[in-house]
Formats: structure tokens, C-alpha cells, sequence
């Protein structure tokens, strides 16, 4: 199961590195390569609560073995792709089985784990859920480079065949059977509702900026806020009636997942905006090459995956800091990014030291917030929260490369011809912007602390 969540973790990021030979490639406008890179994760975050309740209702086995038959065959659609048209409903499609699958890890967790083993379960899948944001990045470079058979951009699909082929034989053989669920029904109206708020909100982040923000899409954005509130009412009402809502109220109520769910959203913005802007900058200002590119962020891997399976093992009387901490140690590490590529130099080996800080920070704010929120969480109400945490993780990735991005790009423009000096400049810009966002994250806990 997590090998699964890896793969579908990684397919957000993967793409990033290998966007400039697939906009070559393919004659991708800006638009349409935006949207190859975002198009996964707008069907993901759109249909995630969904499959989370499809595998409450007809059974968490058939829900994951179902959606890795459709990720592995959209996968390789996507590698066999002409156009730019067919690679954006591929990567659609491999949103949709995604968003099948993934809702189940944590479900199953939830129903065939107790005590200490859940809480170990949970560590773990916290580390491989946010360590496939950086490693997508490394595996993306390494895949491009390596050209294997002459595939070129098209192996960091075709990689996801075997493996999923082999988790469908593994799948079938050690997932515990479990039948539908008495009772219950999909929130149809719901997901029209939600689907359209979240689709108005992502389509003019992704777009906007290489639209040059028309009136569409600030209508759009404006627009979502609307469509979520008629949304959350119509839940609060079917809820009240005794029906079977998306995402039913009470669920926010549970202990600690309103927390949660704030501090899910910042790690992964901050994350996924960080590592946008610093990917532009490498490959656009410095002009590394993807091999090089992807392997840059090796250190900040390694440091979040670490800290993600040793953190329950430090002392208890660093436990009751350590999440406002790790965001205090992320707003440091991405400043100091910012400050050591500062006038378009390589950074040397303070850029590695940064690396590994954010890395860290950004585990420290993540897994101890997921483990401690899902462990008390009931089995009745597991499919809910997972479903919840996992759209909001996906919404946190989307908007934080459609802020931090637009941020970025709108610097290198307003200063004219992009080169080494300007995106480093950008980038220190954005990282200011990323450290008061992580400063701001470790405020509420404090603030949530001492209430």
C-alpha cells in the first residue's frame, strides 16, 4: 500500500523536472504545459473524498485494486501520448485513479491497526506521503537523463507500469477482503458542489498567470467561495437529516483534525512552493541540466524521511514543541536558501545546509501533526478524515505552486530578461514569502498550545 501512495505521491512532482522536453517535445504552449503539470492534481484533490467514500461503500480492496488498474493504464496512455491534448486527459485520468486508491491506505490503516502499530503505520506513511514530493524531482531527473530506450520525458510514466502491474498481483493476494458497507450512499450533489468549487478555485491558479489574470478568473476565484458555502450548508443539512454528506461536519469537530488540517495545508503548500520555484530557478536561471536538477534535492529528501521515522524515538520533552519548532526550522531553512543563491551563485555548501533544514522542518510539521491527529481518529469515522486530510494535502501542493509560482514569475518579468541575477532574485523574494508562511504556521500552534 505504500508503495502505491509513493508512486501516486511522486506522479505530482515527477513531471516538474521533465516539463521543459516535454514542452519541446510535444510544441506545448505555456497554458497546455501548465496544465499537464497541474491537470493530475486537479481531478486527485476534486475526486479524493469521493473515492474515500466508494471505499467505505463497496469495500476498501476492490477501491484500491480499481484505481491502480486505472493509474497503471493511464500511465502508460500518458508515455504513449501525441500531443499536449492527449498527455493533459492522461494525466487527468491518472488523477482519477489516484483518488480512487490512495483515500484506502489510510483507511485500512485505520481498521486493521491498534495501539502503538497504528501510531507506527501512521509515522511512516506521513514520511512516504511527503518524501514522494522530493524524490518526485529526483526521479524525474534521473529518468530524462537516463533516456532509457530512447523514451526520453516519456519513462516518467512508463515507470509506473511494472510497478503497478506487480502491486495488482501483490494487491490481490494480501489485501484483506472486506464487503460493502450497510448503508450509507454517494453525495452526488455534494461532489457536483465541491467538484465545482475546487475546479474554479485550481483552474485560475494554474492559468492565470499565463493568461495575464483576465476577468475570468478573478470571476472564477470569487465565484468558488460562493460555490463552497452553498456546498458546506447543503452538508450541514443532509447531515442534519440523517444522510450520508461528503464530508460530514462533525468530522472537523473530532479532537485535533481541525488543527490538523491547517497545518497539513501549510507544510504542503510551503513544500510544493518551494520546490517549484527552486526547480524554475536551477533549470531556468542557473541552467542546470534535469540530472542535475533532480539530484539537488536529494538532501532535503533524505532529512524528511529521516526525521519522519525517527521522530516518536526523540525525547519527550522536545514532543510538545516539536511541530511549532519544525515550522520555525522550515521559515529558516527556506530563507537561508534564498540568502545563500542570493546574486545568481550556486550557493556552495550552505545550499546543502539549507536543504537539510527544510527538510527537516517541513517532516517535523507534517508527520507528528498526521500521526497524532488519524491515531485517536474511530474506524466509523476513518474514511472521512483520510479522505479530508488527503484532499487538503493536494490543495495545499496546488495552491502553493500557483502562489509561490505566480510570485516568482511576476519578479523575473517586472525585471525584464530572465537570467541567473533576476530568478535569484525572484527566489529570495518567494523566500520570504515562504518563511512567513512557516512562521505564521508555527504562531497558531503555539497560540492552540497554550489555550
Amino acid at each position: 500500500m505504500l508503495t502505491a501512495q509513493f508512486m501516486a505521491v511522486l506522479d505530482v512532482f515527477i513531471v516538474n523536472v521533465a516539463a521543459p522536453t516535454v514542452r519541446t517535445e510535444l510544441d506545448a504552449s505555456g497554458a497546455a504545459l501548465q496544465l499537464i503539470v497541474a491537470g493530475y492534481t486537479i481531478t486527485y484533490s476534486v475526486l479524493l473524498i469521493t473515492g474515500a467514500r466508494l471505499g467505505a461503500l463497496f469495500g476498501h480492496r476492490r477501491a484500491v485494486l480499481g484505481g491502480l488498474a486505472l493509474f497503471t493504464a493511464a500511465s502508460l496512455a500518458c508515455g504513449l501520448a501525441q500531443s499536449s491534448g492527449q498527455l493533459i486527459a492522461f494525466r487527468m485520468v491518472q488523477g482519477a485513479g489516484s483518488a480512487l486508491m490512495i483515500p484506502q491506505v489510510l483507511s485500512l490503516v485505520q481498521r486493521h491497526f491498534a495501539g502503538q502499530a497504528r501510531v507506527r503505520a501512521l509515522g511512516v506513511y506521513a514520511a512516504v506521503l511527503a518524501v514522494g514530493a522530493a524524490a518526485g524531482q529526483v526521479a524525474g531527473g534521473v529518468l530524462v537523463s537516463a533516456d532509457l530506450f530512447g523514451t526520453g520525458w516519456r519513462s516518467v510514466f512508463l515507470v509506473n507500469v511494472p510497478v503497478g502491474l506487480a502491486l495488482l498481483v501483490l494487491g490481490r493476494r494480501e489485501l484483506p477482503r472486506d464487503g460493502a458497507r450497510a448503508g450509507g450512499a454517494l453525495d452526488l450533489v455534494g461532489l457536483v458542489l465541491l467538484g465545482g468549487s475546487v475546479s474554479l478555485l485550481t483552474v485560475p491558479l494554474v492559468l492565470g498567470q499565463e493568461e495575464g489574470w483576465p476577468l475570468w478568473s478573478w470571476l472564477c476565484l470569487g465565484s468558488s467561495v460562493v460555490l463552497f458555502a452553498l456546498f458546506w450548508a447543503y452538508e450541514s443539512v443532509l447531515a442534519r437529516r440523517g444522510g450520508a454528506p461528503l464530508i460530514a461536519p462533525r468530522v472537523l469537530r473530532l479532537p485535533g483534525i481541525g488543527l490538523a488540517v491547517f497545518r497539513v495545508f501549510a507544510v504542503m503548500a510551503v513544500n510544493a512552493g518551494y520546490l517549484f520555484t527552486l526547480t524554475l530557478h536551477v533549470q531556468g536561471g542557473l541552467g542546470y541540466g534535469a540530472l542535475r536538477a533532480g539530484l539537488t534535492f536529494t538532501p532535503a529528501a533524505l532529512a524528511f524521511g529521516a526525521v519522519g521515522l525517527t521522530w516518536r524515538r526523540w525525547p519527550q520533552r522536545w514532543q510538545r514543541t516539536m511541530i511549532p519548532g519544525g515550522f520555525v526550522l522550515a521559515a529558516a531553512g527556506t530563507l537561508g536558501t534564498g540568502l545563500a543563491l542570493r546574486g545568481g551563485g550556486d550557493g556552495g555548501a550552505w545550499l546543502y545546509v539549507s536543504f537539510v533544514v527544510v527538510g527537516a522542518g517541513l517532516s517535523l510539521g507534517f508527520s507528528p501533526t498526521l500521526t497524532r491527529a488519524l491515531a485517536t481518529v474511530r474506524p466509523e469515522d476513518a474514511a472521512d478524515a483520510s479522505g479530508l486530510l488527503a484532499t487538503v494535502t493536494q490543495l495545499g501542493q496546488l495552491i502553493g505552486v500557483a502562489a509561490f509560482g505566480a510570485l516568482f514569475l511576476n519578479r523575473v518579468e517586472a525585471q525584464g530578461a530572465p537570467g541567473a541575477y533576476n530568478s535569484a532574485d525572484a527566489l529570495l523574494l518567494c523566500a520570504y514569502a515562504l518563511a512567513g508562511a512557516a512562521v505564521l504556521a508555527a504562531v497558531s500552534g503555539l497560540v492552540r498550545m497554550r489555550r
